[in-house]
């Protein structure tokens, strides 16, 4: 039972039509990253050459049911476009619902999570858990697809629940006949999680296959990687998302190895820079308690290659307003 009066969810600022997903070697994707790719984040990976961004995962169940924190999840600005909503769930009459809801309030393109391997995410037999119930996991696509404008839902997925039980063949070609505009394979198993290897011969094998877009995730923890695996795989294009959360140049230095030009050093003032307009948008667009809490763990992600890193990541942990935070930077990071 809905225990939380009915909120209308925040309208998208933009006509989604005006701005679909794009798709090419030239055209590199922000993964959903939950805890992360909120929209502070977003603006910053799409100021550096980010072409698409997907949210973090929304629960189709909390969306029904005007759960709190939903809303905020899905908040956007005119130029968070081309922007993608991923969706979480296991039953189809709310992935439909849900996708209903937001074709109400504007949003256009949507994405299932079929590959998330965090336990309470798994133990709702959501995320990579729907892999083990492949006839399911149809219903629930054609449930959101019958929802919305044709070719407007992508569905993420890994490679099955582990190397005993790979679907990744069938659901991909399954799914494209359903109706699948685009597809995304992280190739690991659920089990896997993120250890070991991203096995990308998968990536090679499926692209051929599919007539749809087919973007690769995966142990895309630099541009190189990137450029590496799209070449050697003949994917669509490339989504990054742990390359992404350390350095959120890498869509430039993507875009820079695309056109065959150097990549500029990453330098102590070049991320004081990056660090410094993370901050601005997010104190922007995020109430400053919440803000100056996350910076304590992005600020680190950001520079733990540098000499001193474990020095500044200790003085973050005893930071405790922004006065602080910015002696901090100029200690470690003078401008």
């Amino acid at each position: 039972m809905n225990r939380h009066p009915a909120r209308p969810l925040p309208p998208c600022p933009s006509a989604a039509a005006e701005h679909p997903p794009v798709f090419g070697p030239d055209a590199p994707w922000l993964a959903p990253l939950a805890g992360y790719s909120d929209l502070p984040f977003r603006l910053l990976c799409r100021e550096y050459g980010a072409a698409v961004c997907v949210t973090e995962m929304v629960s189709a169940k909390g969306l029904v049911y005007h759960s709190p924190g939903t809303a905020e999840l899905l908040a956007s600005l005119p130029e968070d476009q081309p922007l993608v909503v991923q969706l979480f769930g296991a039953e189809a009459s709310f992935l439909g619902q849900a996708v209903g809801l937001l074709r109400e309030a504007g949003y256009g393109w949507f994405d299932l999570n079929m590959g998330c391997s965090v336990p309470k995410v798994l133990k709702q037999k959501a995320g990579a858990a729907m892999l083990g119930d492949v006839e399911n996991a149809l219903d629930v696509a054609r449930a959101m697809i019958a929802a919305a404008e044709p070719g407007h839902v992508g569905f993420k997925l890994r490679l099955g629940l582990d190397d005993g039980r790979q679907v990744w063949r069938e659901l991909a070609l399954r799914l494209q006949d359903a109706g699948a505009g685009w597809l995304t394979l992280h190739p690991r198993t659920a089990r896997q999680g993120f250890g070991g290897e991203a096995r990308h011969e998968a990536l090679a094998e499926l692209a051929p296959q599919l007539s749809i877009p087919l973007l690769a995730s995966g142990d895309l923890f630099s541009a190189e990687d990137g450029l590496r695996v799209q070449t050697a795989t003949g994917v669509s294009g490339v989504m990054y998302a742990r390359g992404a959360l350390h350095d959120p140049t890498i869509f430039a230095a993507h875009l820079a190895l695309q056109r065959g030009e150097p990549v500029p050093p990453v330098t102590p003032r070049r991320l004081r820079a990056v660090i410094d307009r993370h901050i601005s948008l997010s104190r922007r667009h995020c109430s400053d308690d919440a803000v100056l809490w996350k910076m304590r763990s992005v600020v680190p992600r950001y520079v733990k290659h540098l000499p001193g890193a474990r020095a500044l990541r200790h003085a973050l942990c005893q930071c405790t307003d922004w006065e602080a935070l910015q002696d901090i930077l100029e200690e470690f990071l003078p401008q």
